[in-house]
Parts: C-alpha cells; sequence; structure tokens
C-alpha cells in the first residue's frame, strides 16, 4: 500500500510534480514570520518527550481537542505527557479536512520517518518510535533546523526585550542559520488595554527614564527601534484586530496620555488618535532605516472571558474578525507615502472575503525600484490551510502579480512547522501545473520553474536583502 504521504502528495498533474521536484522541493526556507523561542534556539534545546515538541504551545491542536470535547487536563493541564498524547491519538483521525490531519502525517513523517497515520490503536508504539528518537543526542533546536534547510529565522519580540539570546545565536559560529527579531509594539499602541500602565512602566525600566507624555513614548519606542536595529532588527510587525485612523494635534495627544496615566478610560475616538499617530511615527522610523513592515489584521482577541481569567491569551481561542478596515488602511499607508515615508509593507488578513481588498490594495502603493514593494501576505493562521492558500494564492494571482509573492512563513511556535514551506511549496506548484494541464497558461518549463524557485525562496532572499544584510556572525 502506497504512504498516505509520498513523493507525489498533492500533486495531480506532470507539470506539479516536475516543478515541485525539480524546482521547489530542495530550496532553503526563509522563516521571516514565526514565534519560536529565541532562547530555546540559543540553548540548543532538547526535549524529553514527543509531547512536549509536538502538543505543547500549539493552539491549533489545542482547538480540535476542545472541539472533541477532550478535557482541558489533557490539553494545557496537569495531566502526563503520555495522557496527553493518547487524547491526541483519539483525535487526530478525526481531524479530516482540517489541515492538522496534513500537517501531522507530515511532521511525523518527515521528523520520525512514520509513515503510519497515528490511532488510538498505535499511539503507544508511535509514542515510543518518536520518544526514542526524541532521546539522541542530536534531537535538538539547531539540529531540527538545520536539517530543515533554514537560512533565516525572524522572531517576533516585544520593545522591553534586551534580545540577550538573539545575541547569543551570533556568536554561535557553528550553527550556521542567522537569527534576528522583529519588533512587536502592540502593547505600546494599546492604549485602551487594561495592562496598558503597566507596560509603560516596564518600558520605563527599559529606557531608564520616565514616560510621563507623548513625546516621551514616542522617544521610548524609536530608542528600542535603534536598539533593535543594532541588534539585527530590519523587521517589525503589528497585529491590528481593528485598523485605526484618527487625526490630532500634539496638544490633544499629549492631554489624551496623561488623561490614560491618571488612570481613567479614553473614548475610542481618544484611542484612535494615540495609535494612528505613534503608529505613523514608528511607520516612518522604519522607512528611514529601510525596515519592512508587516501589519496582520483582522483578529478577535480572547472573546471567552472565562477560559482567558483561567488560562490567559494565547491559548487557542482568538477567532476571525468581520471588521471592515479598508479605508483607514488607506489613509495610514497613504499618511507615510504621502512624504515618501511609507516602508516596504506586508500585509496579512484573517478574514479571507478580504483577499480581493489587500490583492488590490497593493497596486495602489507600489513604488519603481523596488520589486514587489507592497506585499499581500500569504494565507495567515486559519488561511494557512490548502483552500486558504489557494484563495489567497488566485487573489493575489488575478489582482497583482504572482511572482513578485515573497512566498511562506510558518508563523508558529513549533520547531516541527517547516514542513508547512513544503505544503505550501506542493500546493503552489499543483496551482501552476494546473494551469498548464488546463491550457490556460504555456508550458516553458525553465520558466514556469523560475517562477516556482522565486516564490519560493528567491523574492523573500531579495525583498530582505538577505545576501547584502550584515549578519552579526
Amino acid at each position: 500500500m502506497t504512504a498516505f504521504i509520498h513523493e507525489d502528495f498533492l500533486l495531480q498533474s506532470e507539470t506539479a510534480k516536475i516543478l515541485y521536484h525539480e524546482y521547489a522541493k530542495n530550496l532553503p526556507i526563509i522563516d521571516y514570520h514565526c514565534h519560536l523561542d529565541p532562547k530555546a534556539i540559543a540553548e540548543n534545546q532538547s526535549y524529553s518527550n514527543i509531547t512536549d515538541i509536538w502538543l505543547g504551545g500549539d493552539h491549533y491542536k489545542w482547538r480540535a481537542l476542545r472541539a472533541y470535547g477532550i478535557e482541558e487536563k489533557y490539553i494545557t493541564g496537569d495531566a502526563t505527557n503520555e495522557e496527553k498524547f493518547e487524547k491526541w491519538s483519539e483525535v487526530l483521525p478525526f481531524t479530516i479536512g482540517n489541515p492538522l490531519f496534513h500537517w501531522s502525517a507530515l511532521e511525523l513523517k518527515s521528523y520520525f520517518g512514520i509513515e503510519d497515520l497515528l490511532s488510538h490503536e498505535n499511539w503507544k508504539d508511535i509514542y515510543t518510535r518518536c520518544n526514542d528518537i526524541i532521546a539522541q543526542p542530536e534531537f535538538t533546536t539547531q539540529e531540527l533546523i538545520t536539517r530543515s534547510n533554514v537560512k533565516w529565522i525572524c522572531t517576533t519580540d516585544d520593545p522591553i526585550d534586551d534580545l540577550r539570546y538573539h545575541k547569543q545565536i551570533t556568536r554561535q559560529k557553528e550553527f550556521k542559520t542567522n537569527v534576528t527579531p522583529t519588533f512587536r509594539p502592540d502593547k505600546a499602541l494599546q492604549i485602551g488595554a487594561p495592562s496598558f500602565l503597566e507596560y509603560v512602566k516596564s518600558l520605563e525600566q527599559v529606557v531608564g527614564y520616565d514616560i510621563n507624555s507623548y513625546s516621551r513614548m514616542e522617544q521610548a519606542l524609536l530608542s528600542r527601534i535603534e536598539y533593535f536595529d543594532a541588534c539585527g532588527c530590519f523587521i517589525s510587525d503589528h497585529g491590528l484586530s481593528e485598523v485605526p485612523y484618527a487625526e490630532s494635534t500634539e496638544q490633544k495627544l499629549e492631554d489624551l496620555f496623561t488623561k490614560r496615566l491618571s488612570g481613567a478610560s479614553l473614548s475610542k475616538e481618544e484611542g484612535d488618535q494615540y495609535t494612528t499617530s505613534l503608529f505613523l511615527t514608528l511607520g516612518r522610523k522604519y522607512a528611514e532605516l529601510d525596515w519592512v513592515m508587516q501589519l496582520h489584521m483582522g483578529a478577535i482577541r480572547n472573546p471567552n472571558t472565562r477560559q482567558f481569567h483561567q488560562l490567559g491569551a494565547d491559548t487557542g481561542y482568538d477567532i476571525i474578525g468581520d471588521s471592515s478596515y479598508a479605508n483607514n488602511l488607506c489613509r495610514l499607508m497613504d499618511g507615510l507615502e504621502q512624504t515618501g515615508e511609507l516602508p516596504k509593507t506586508i500585509l496579512y488578513n484573517l478574514n479571507a472575503v478580504q483577499n480581493d481588498v489587500l490583492a488590490a490594495m497593493i497596486g495602489s502603493f507600489q513604488q519603481g525600484g523596488i520589486k514587489g514593494k507592497i506585499q499581500f501576505g500569504s494565507g495567515w493562521w486559519y488561511n494557512d490551510q490548502k483552500d486558504g492558500m489557494t484563495k489567497q494564492i488566485t487573489a493575489l494571482s488575478h489582482l497583482g502579480l504572482l511572482s513578485c509573492f515573497v512566498g511562506m512563513l510558518t508563523d508558529s511556535r513549533s520547531f516541527l512547522s517547516y514542513t508547512r514551506h513544503e505544503y505550501f511549496r506542493r500546493i503552489l506548484c499543483n496551482i501552476l501545473g494546473g494551469w498548464v494541464e488546463s491550457g490556460e497558461v504555456p508550458n516553458p518549463l525553465p520558466f514556469l520553474g523560475q517562477i516556482v524557485e522565486d516564490i519560493c525562496f528567491n523574492n523573500a532572499n531579495t525583498y530582505f536583502k538577505l545576501d547584502t544584510h550584515k549578519f552579526k556572525k
């Protein structure tokens, strides 16, 4: 019987097979957005068992377990690792149609050589086989990264982070993958959040002075950008549940900041004024330093209040939002573009309904001399599955230039997620191969192969200037 994950998995035409095997398969990976722990990389962490590395922190799997009715003790609770793995083995066969079914099979085969489909009948055998491999001294974070052929990793980091682990990694000459931070200032921009005042105090400790005014907040964040830049950072990221736009004055900004520091709440208009002004200030600084700016838009965070109080944020409860943000996003980008200070930007949407909106919008802010300056980012989060990737690729190809696309990223906390690049590459090649087979495009294979190589590696390598960037190694 042919293994479920075989060499031509998802490749439904001869052209698709050629494009994948001859052009895409062996390219290095550029993972320009992820949530990997830099400490785990710096310390070359090893693992005690398959549950730690495979289920720990994986929100996708946690949601599936909850949907199947599994008790929380077997998900984030105090059940043993063996018990948690057994529960996952019970649920996995019933994830058919969910990307977890494919991802899990890819991960087991790629990192453990296991082609059997995990089930409640064979879980003990697979648990033991995986743990035997994990127990080997070479099964560490750095070895997994190296084995996955990763050229560059960009983690996600708060402005108050001292980046000590990134510095440690740059001193490890034997580890060839470059790991750089991303500047993610969400907590500083969310002035209405209950934790904002506490965050201001943390930022004060880092910069060494009181942040008692709006201008001081700007000063503090700009100084942290300079620090990140000196540590090799050249990408920022913003998570925007809603995209604000509200103009203000210097005095109004100072007044509302003082009001918030007193513990008072702000109106939505005041909050939007603050976020808009600070966002534009940061965007101009990114442009000055030739950084790339990423905008992740449309998530509703922590909708389940009871579970948020029990488990905290980022535990698998965030969902897709349905807010309309096209007008405000245009105004934000135009606010930077008017003075020629719009940095290279990647736009990600969580709601696939807005695919065409973003695919069209990027065409209004491109710039001569920079190929694909404004990007419609790959299918993000709930969209990084087969249908979601296909929709994103199709929208971009219809309304922009797919050939300029910077391709896939993991957006993951797991060191086993690099198979998502394989998944993307197979889907991309199958789409292009399908166009050829249906007669929609001609079949000059070397040319199509070049486009595949560009999307999977070359475009990102050029866009982020990885061959000229002065990494600290």
